[in-house]
């Protein structure tokens, strides 16, 4: 397995946006709320500069739901946990015989699959990136592949944000030096490319991600 850098992270994010028009940069609010994501994030967690981005954010005229909000999807970093083990307990327990990998989803699983996930591009473009993930998790445990859905869903529903500051946002916490995250990266790198967002933007939220603090650990 190969280590993923930031450098490396940066690399990939300059070839796929070479062809973009330099575009508006984030403003003072947008920039403040990127910074408090990847502040703020389990893999930083820096209490000093979450209460400094926190404070930038008022300042800048941010709501207290936009700060919420933008909190709620840093928070979700949590579940790339699921994401990243799920092919790995299914095909073990499947070795062990305590599953059957290849059965049909019973009616309940096909459901909840056709609910969550169907036709959605998003989920789809996850999936290319963690192959199986999804319905591994689903096969495993349909309450957990529910509550994934669920929380996961609480940022963008509230829309206090600008879809494209919770992209940017998405990307640099994945980006975060501490986490290097590659498939969230790229979905949400593809994802602020579809919106249109410019290169100046993208390379913004690449620079507040390398400029994470680090995880020292949390009082």
């Amino acid at each position: 397995m190969t280590d993923i850098s930031i450098a490396a992270l940066r690399e990939e994010a300059e070839v796929l946006t070479a062809g973009l028009a330099e575009g508006e940069p984030l403003d003072a609010l947008g920039c403040a709320l990127v910074t408090l994501a990847v502040a703020a994030s389990v893999t930083a967690l820096d209490r000093a500069a979450t209460a400094s981005a926190i404070a930038e954010c008022f300042d800048a005229g941010g709501s207290i739901g936009q700060i919420q909000e933008i909190l709620a999807l840093a928070s979700g970093l949590g579940v790339h946990t699921l994401m990243v083990t799920a092919t790995a307990v299914l095909e073990a327990a499947s070795a062990r015989g305590l599953i059957d990998a290849a059965a049909p989803l019973d009616a309940e699983r096909q459901a909840l699959w056709d609910r969550h996930v169907g036709a959605d591009p998003f989920w789809n473009g996850f999936s290319a990136e963690l192959p199986g993930f999804l319905e591994a998790m689903l096969r495993l445990s349909p309450d957990i592949f529910t509550g994934f859905f669920e929380y996961c869903a609480i940022p963008w529903r509230s829309g206090t944000v600008r879809a494209r500051v919770k992209e940017l946002a998405a990307l640099a916490c994945d980006a975060a030096p501490s986490h290097r995250f590659r498939p969230g990266f790229r979905v949400h790198l593809k994802n602020a490319i579809a919106l249109g967002i410019g290169r100046r933007a993208i390379m913004q939220a690449m620079d507040i991600a390398a400029a994470a603090p680090e995880h020292r650990g949390t009082d």
